[in-house]
């Protein structure tokens, strides 16, 4: 009887560490199948196609070659089981394509990732990266393409603990397309230049997309949501923003697009809905006779449609829609945001009349700033702002401001219809944002070029514009 107690106590016991092993691959060591020597042994530009299996993670790959998965990836998993990275190419030409990578260390110093790209002209595609700290870090990789994969972070960390899903770092003419990112800190382009961002969804982040000392790059047709901040362009220059969807970003630090000290950039055809702030700006643009162009957007459904930090200047707003905002417009300090320019816009609250036909109002459309701001210099109050208490002190202020408001903006040629023929000029059919190098880039060449090549654009129809002539 007792040796039968034992008996099943052992096939009791081996039960639970295969039921603990199936849950927990750190449990499952021994059984992960070595991946690094098959790695070693084949011959350069070969192909290693991966059946369906647990394969030993801490892969480095030192040649060209294709790794892909010969079944459905999420049953070809490679596990780095808690230690560094998954698999660090060291590489130029390497694919990555159709696997699982799960389990990277937890090291920040490291950049514990599931894919480290310390090369050029690799591809990653097709790949789900699961429980890795980092997803795809890239250091001085250029000409890289990572597309379809679909990205998270350790799901136990909290926001600000976690790492990048894509993490670009002195990394030019790469292409980020098709991703969908989520439950991850950033999506993050340092001192990189040339990149095309597009048609990727990133959703429940910290910054959808944040650039730091970056210049010439695309971001195209993405979807942001639920990030704590869409876009983010600090230091960075000559950046095109471009039919992007950003919405609910939510929160006391909710911006849809944010710029801080950026300049010469182009925000076009973009959705920016129902965001604490929808556009913010901090001292942009920044360098010198640089202008920023804002046109073709829909800012609508926000708390604020554009907030600037200050009195700055050198915004061009022309072809907006600005639509069921509570406040259209306001500067963060008791000033005016007329130095910059605003022009042609769709103003929902715009009460006027176009008698004339032309499809313009016949009297400017002007929004004012009154000293007694109740819901914005009493940060609680604003959690009643469109309750009819604070909109009979809105009534009031109008009817009978203490001071004289300030004119915040004036836009000499509001639109009627929010549906109109934009007067400012698109990128020519066919040639989009790729193709013609200007010389201040250096390398970028013929053959390698991508991001916002652009030959010079005035979509507004000027040259040398000046900007806010108005104190």
């Amino acid at each position: 009887m007792r040796g039968e107690r034992a008996a099943a106590a052992v096939i009791l016991g081996v039960g639970v560490l295969l039921a603990a092993a199936a849950f927990s691959p750190a449990l499952a060591v021994e059984k992960l199948i070595p991946l690094q020597p098959l790695i070693d042994k084949a011959k350069p530009n070969a192909t290693i196609l991966l059946k369906p299996g647990h394969y030993a993670g801490n892969v480095v790959i030192r040649k060209p070659l294709t790794l892909a998965g010969d079944g459905p990836r999420e049953k070809i998993v490679i596990d780095a089981r808690g230690k560094g990275s998954v698999l660090v190419l060291k590489t130029n030409g390497a694919t990555i394509r159709n696997l699982t990578l799960v389990n990277s260390g937890d090291q920040h110093n490291d950049l514990d990732a599931g894919v480290q790209i310390r090369g050029d002209f690799n591809i990653v595609k097709d790949v789900v990266i699961r429980e890795c700290l980092f997803g795809i870090d890239m250091q001085q990789a250029s000409n890289n393409i990572i597309k379809r994969n679909d990205i998270s972070s350790k799901k136990d960390y909290g926001l600000g603990l976690r790492g990048d899903a894509i993490r670009l770092w002195y990394s030019k003419n790469n292409r980020i397309r098709e991703n969908h990112i989520h439950h991850a800190r950033d999506l993050v382009i340092w001192y990189s230049a040339d990149n095309i961002i597009a048609n990727n969804h990133i959703t429940h982040g910290r910054y959808g997309l944040h650039f730091m000392y970056s210049r010439y790059n695309l971001v195209e047709n993405n979807n942001f949501e639920f990030n704590s901040v869409g876009v983010y362009l600090m230091y960075s220059d000559s950046v095109v923003v471009k039919n992007n969807r950003i919405v609910q970003a939510i929160g006391a630090a909710g911006i849809g697009i944010g710029f801080k000290e950026a300049s010469n950039l182009d925000i076009i055809g973009n959705e920016v809905l129902y965001n604490s702030i929808g556009l913010y700006l901090d001292v942009s643009p920044f360098q010198p006779d640089t202008t920023n162009r804002i046109y073709r957007n829909t800012i609508a459904f926000n708390d604020v449609g554009v907030r600037f930090l200050n009195d700055w200047h050198g915004n061009l707003f022309r072809d907006n829609r600005f639509m069921s905002n509570i406040t259209q417009v306001t500067v963060s300090t008791f000033a005016t945001a007329r130095r910059n320019v605003w022009e042609a816009n769709y103003w929902d609250d715009y009460e006027g009349y176009d008698r004339d036909g032309d499809g313009f109002g016949d009297t400017p459309y002007r929004l004012y700033a009154y000293s007694e701001r109740l819901w914005m210099d009493v940060k609680e109050a604003a959690f009643f702002k469109g309750t009819p208490v604070l909109s009979m002190f809105d009534f009031l202020e109008r009817l009978a401001p203490f001071s004289d408001p300030l004119v915040m903006l004036e836009d000499k040629r509001p639109r009627i219809s929010r549906d109109f023929e934009p007067i400012t000029k698109d990128y020519q059919p066919g040639r989009g944002n790729v193709g013609t190098t200007l010389s201040t880039f250096g390398q970028t060449t013929g053959e390698t070029r991508a991001g916002t090549s652009l030959e010079e654009f005035d979509p507004f129809g000027l040259k040398n514009p000046k900007v806010g002539n108005e104190k």
